[in-house]
C-alpha cells in the first residue's frame, strides 16, 4: 500500500524565520560586543604603551592608565556614549561655570598633525562643526587659560578636516611641539609643557591662570571612547 507523505508549509515557514531571528540576533550581539570591547581591545594593545611610555604627568596612576579599565568601566562608558551627546561641549563639564563675556572666533593648527587654520569659537558648543573654546573670560595670545575642546574617534577614521575627528590624533603629541593659533591675522605660537589623563569630573583642568598665556587642549581618551580626559597645556613661546 502507497503511503502518502505531507509537506508542511506553515511549519517550514517557522523553522526558516527561527534561523532569519537567530542569525540577526547573533549579528546583533556582535556589534554590541565590538562596540564595548574593540576600544578595550586596542587600548591594551596600542594605546596603552603609548602612554606608559611617555612622559606623562598623570593624576590617575600609571598602573591604572595601563590595566585599569574593567568591564563595569567599559559598560558604564558605553551607556554614557550612547545616552550623552559628546559632540556637544556641554555635555563634557555640563556642571561647571566657565563665566566670562568674551566671544571670540580664531583658527589653531597644530603642525604635526597636519591640522591647519582649524576654527575655534566659543559662540556655540557644537563640536561637529569647530573647535570649542569653553570659557568666556580670555582670549590668545592675552594672558589666561584658554581651554579648547575638541572630539575625537578611533585614529583609523582620522581626518584633520573633519570636526568629529579633528583630536583623534592628539595623543601623537609630545612635550615640545607647537600649536599655532591665528587671531586677527596674526600667528601666535604656543609649546606643550605638560600632557595629562583625568578622570572626566576632574573640573580642575579648567581652573583659570592669568601669571602667562595658556592653552589647554581636551578631548576624550582613549581615541573612540569617552573613559577619560587627555589634557594637553601649552604655554606662548615668545620665540619664534
Amino acid at each position: 500500500m502507497a503511503k502518502n507523505y505531507y509537506y508542511n508549509k506553515k511549519k517550514a515557514g517557522s523553522k526558516k524565520l527561527s534561523k532569519i531571528l537567530s542569525i540577526i540576533i547573533l549579528i546583533t550581539g556582535a556589534v554590541i560586543f565590538l562596540y564595548v570591547f574593540f576600544p578595550f581591545f586596542s587600548w591594551q594593545i596600542y594605546f596603552a604603551p603609548i602612554f606608559a611610555s611617555q612622559k606623562i604627568s598623570a593624576p590617575i596612576p600609571q598602573a591604572d592608565l595601563v590595566t585599569g579599565l574593567s568591564v563595569a568601566d567599559l559598560l558604564s562608558a558605553a551607556g554614557s556614549s550612547i545616552t550623552k551627546d559628546f559632540t556637544d561641549a556641554y555635555n563634557w563639564y555640563p556642571y561647571d561655570e566657565n563665566g566670562g563675556e568674551i566671544k571670540t572666533t580664531y583658527t589653531l593648527s597644530i603642525p604635526k598633525l597636519n591640522i591647519t587654520d582649524a576654527i575655534v569659537t566659543n559662540k556655540d558648543t557644537d563640536l561637529s562643526e569647530h573647535l570649542v573654546q569653553y570659557n568666556s573670560d580670555s582670549v590668545p595670545p592675552n594672558p589666561g587659560n584658554t581651554v579648547i575642546f575638541g572630539h575625537s574617534t578611533l585614529p583609523q577614521l582620522y581626518d584633520p578636516e573633519n570636526y568629529k575627528t579633528i583630536f583623534a590624533n592628539l595623543y601623537k603629541l609630545e612635550v615640545g611641539d607647537k600649536v599655532i593659533v591665528k587671531v586677527a591675522n596674526i600667528e601666535h605660537s604656543y609649546k606643550i609643557e605638560s600632557i595629562t589623563v583625568v578622570e572626566p569630573e576632574d573640573t580642575s583642568v579648567l581652573a583659570q591662570n592669568f601669571s602667562d598665556s595658556f592653552l589647554t587642549l581636551i578631548t576624550c581618551t582613549p581615541p573612540g571612547t569617552v573613559w577619560k580626559r587627555l589634557i594637553l597645556k601649552a604655554r606662548i613661546d615668545p620665540v619664534r
